[in-house]
């Protein structure tokens, strides 16, 4: 018989078991934690709960019948102040943001609801100083390509490595074609160029937003699979008793 006949999820010893278990389990939870953060960042931009079409178009496009602080009031910032002090923010921008109003009245409703972050976190525009605010004040353009650039590296870079070690470990399981198993390892790396490089598109044009949701879905349909089929064929599947002489490395 084969050295390597044991070679498969189901006849691993118990340490490597529990190493890739320990794995999948904390992905798994980051996977669940990173996908509600997606739902209050990009799913809260056209101001309704969900991730939508809509919301892909205004995070990465932007919204250019409206200025990005209109934009944030009405979605993403949407519960960060009371009705009313945000309809009179928003008449500010539409009456032309006057100074005199600014200081009688605007700059209150600010300290009160948004510099406690936008002074204090990286990356915010510090409101406490007026020239931010009136920066914001702009047609919404979307994502920045400085934003775009690094936010892209860090994804590509970072996912990959989650797809390799998920791919790494579905690549010993038994029982499934060959193909199907090339294809499943192979998919979310496809999946994520293009969800990358779909943000760039919509940019551009707001045509290319399926792709992002498609490309996103797919990848995170595809993970769950192979978390799914990893968990059950170290953990399940030798519940039977039955010994697997496979060497699933050698398909």
């Amino acid at each position: 018989m084969n050295e390597m006949s044991w070679f498969n999820l189901p006849s691993l010893g118990l340490s490597l078991k529990a190493l890739f278990s320990s794995y999948l389990c904390v992905v798994g939870l980051g996977a669940i934690l990173a996908s509600a953060q997606i739902m209050l960042t990009h799913g809260m931009a056209d101001g309704k709960l969900g991730l939508s079409i809509d919301d892909i178009v205004y995070s990465y496009h932007g919204d250019h019948r409206s200025s990005q602080l209109e934009a944030k009031l009405n979605g993403s910032m949407k519960d960060k102040a009371p009705q009313t002090e945000r309809v009179k923010i928003i008449k500010w921008l539409h009456n032309g943001t006057s100074i005199e109003e600014w200081n009688h009245e605007i700059k209150a409703i600010f300290d009160k609801n948004c510099i406690s972050c936008h002074s204090t976190m990286p990356g915010l525009p510090d409101f406490t100083k007026l020239e931010q605010v009136m920066l914001t004040t702009k047609h919404s353009e979307g994502a920045s390509t400085s934003s775009l650039t690094r936010v892209s590296h860090i994804h590509m870079f970072a996912i990959a490595f989650i797809f390799f070690f998920n791919g790494l470990i579905f690549s010993l399981s038994i029982g499934i074609t060959r193909w199907l198993k090339v294809l499943v390892i192979i998919l979310p790396f496809l999946c994520l160029t293009l969800d990358v490089f779909s943000w760039w598109l919509t940019k551009i044009n707001p045509i290319f937003a399926w792709i992002t949701m498609v490309s996103g879905v797919s990848y995170s349909l595809i993970s769950a699979y192979t978390w799914f089929v990893s968990m059950y064929q170290m953990w399940i599947m030798p519940l039977n008793g039955k010994k697997y002489h496979h060497n699933a490395w050698s398909d």
